[in-house]
Formats: structure tokens, C-alpha cells, sequence
């Protein structure tokens, strides 16, 4: 089943991008944590605008509030992510010399990043070995079997980190979010021509 899973990722999605846009890699990890609870394109929107008015981290960092939470509006949950650029701005500064530290245990102690989002930036960013774990490849990984119901994000990230083999996590991360944010959806998949249609747990429920 694995081979026929990897087979058909990589005939959809030869060479997977990440779909958010960034030039810098402060704007890849401030776009990965503006993401929870929205969508990348949604997110591209919001950063273009907010890079474009604050070109530096210093800019950002002394950003007034309100005018960020205008930008930000979009994305959801506003207030807090508002805060969370400018405090991230600000402890790159002040505590990092303006450059994303590498070390999971340094990006844990930025605001509003969590596992995935440093799995996402690691592997994107620094091309790191990582499996991160956002709704769409939680979804695609338990209809495939791969995970479990009630399995967390780490339970399912450890699993993925399982079945596939290390040197392809990050491919294979980007093919199955691809996968699940254009065919697998969770709301009218698109099972009907779907090569793996009969490993799917939920085929009844999906057509």
C-alpha cells in the first residue's frame, strides 16, 4: 500500500512547493505561524501587504499595534497574532542578531510557535528532516489508515516518520498537504478518480 501511496503523491505532485510566499526567513516563519486557522493563500495576502509596510524586523517590531491587527484581520484570531509578529520581530533583534535560530528549543521560546510550525520552517527553510502535522495531513493520514481517530498531532507525526522513509519526510509532507487541500478534502473530496480510493476508511462516507 505505501508504495502505491508514494507512487501516486509523486505522479500528482512531482516537485511540491511550499505555497507560502516568502523572501526572507523571518517572513517564512511569521507566514507559518499566520497560518493556523487560515488558509496559505489567505496568508500570502496579508504578508504582502504587511512586509511591504514594514520592510525590516525593526519596523515590524515597533509596529503600531492596532495598524498590524488592520493587516491581519484576515487571517483570524488577529489580536494574538498581532502580538505575535511584533514580539517575534523583537526578540529576532534583540536576542538573535535578526536571523531565525536552527535549534527547535531556541524556536520554542518564539510566540505562537509550536511543533509544526518548526517543523514546517525547519524543513522548508533549512531542509531539515521533518514531518509536519497541519488538518489536511492529519485527515489524509488517518482516511488512508496511516493513523488513527483519535491520534494526535504527534502520534500522527511520529507514524508518518515511521512509514516513510527520512530522507523524503519533507516531499512527502508538501505532496500530502497538497493532496489534501486539492483532492482529499474535507469537504467534497474528490474520490472518483482517486488512485487510492480503495485504501480510503471513510470511502462511504465520501461519495
Amino acid at each position: 500500500m505505501m508504495n502505491k501511496i508514494e507512487d501516486y503523491l509523486d505522479e500528482l505532485f512531482p516537485n511540491p512547493k511550499c505555497e507560502l510566499n516568502y523572501s526572507k526567513d523571518y517572513e517564512l516563519l511569521i507566514a507559518t505561524v499566520l497560518s493556523a486557522q487560515s488558509t496559505d493563500r489567505q496568508v500570502n495576502k496579508v504578508t504582502k501587504v504587511l512586509f511591504k509596510n514594514y520592510s525590516s524586523l525593526k519596523k515590524l517590531g515597533n509596529a503600531d499595534l492596532v495598524e498590524l491587527e488592520n493587516i491581519l484581520r484576515p487571517v483570524g484570531s488577529y489580536h494574538k497574532k498581532a502580538i505575535y509578529v511584533k514580539e517575534i520581530a523583537n526578540k529576532l533583534v534583540n536576542d538573535w542578531n535578526g536571523s531565525v535560530p536552527k535549534s527547535r528549543e531556541s524556536l520554542l521560546e518564539f510566540p505562537g510557535v509550536g511543533r509544526k510550525t518548526i517543523n514546517v520552517f525547519l524543513s522548508e527553510f533549512y531542509h531539515e528532516p521533518c514531518f509536519a502535522v497541519d488538518t489536511h495531513v492529519s485527515r489524509v493520514l488517518k482516511r488512508l489508515g496511516i493513523a488513527k481517530n483519535n491520534d494526535d498531532v504527534y502520534i500522527i507525526e511520529k507514524k508518518a516518520m515511521k512509514k516513510f522513509a527520512r530522507e523524503v519526510w519533507g516531499k512527502r509532507h508538501l505532496q500530502i498537504v497538497l493532496f489534501g487541500r486539492y483532492y482529499c478534502k474535507a469537504i467534497k473530496p474528490l474520490c472518483q478518480d482517486c488512485k487510492l480510493f480503495d485504501y480510503c476508511l471513510e470511502k462511504k462516507k465520501t461519495v
